[in-house]
């Protein structure tokens, strides 16, 4: 039984890990219309661009960067949210 406790000790934080990391993955949605707002949709491709190259410096350098990458990416997800709040204000105004 003792050996149970120590393997689900071991085992359980590393599966939790590699779920965490599976679902820090996936770059943030683009939405913004790129007929209503072509200026909008191209910097929601860039920051999709740019979320990208940071998922590859993680994976190059085997997420050992201090936790600023990780950082990055969640400063490009609330420039992905500023860019569709931006959309739908100017939806709002110019209806």
């Amino acid at each position: 039984m003792s050996r149970r406790v120590v393997s689900a000790v071991f085992v359980l934080p590393l599966l939790l890990a590699g779920f965490a990391a599976s679902a820090q993955m996936a770059p943030p949605p683009r939405n913004v219309s790129p007929h209503r707002h072509p200026n909008l949709a191209a910097a929601q491709r860039l920051v999709d661009r740019a979320y990208q190259r940071v998922l590859d410096a993680q994976r190059a350098n085997e997420f050992d960067l201090d936790g600023h990458a990780q950082h990055a990416k969640e400063l490009l997800e609330q420039a992905d949210n500023e860019l569709k709040a931006a959309a739908r204000a100017s939806n709002q105004n110019h209806r």
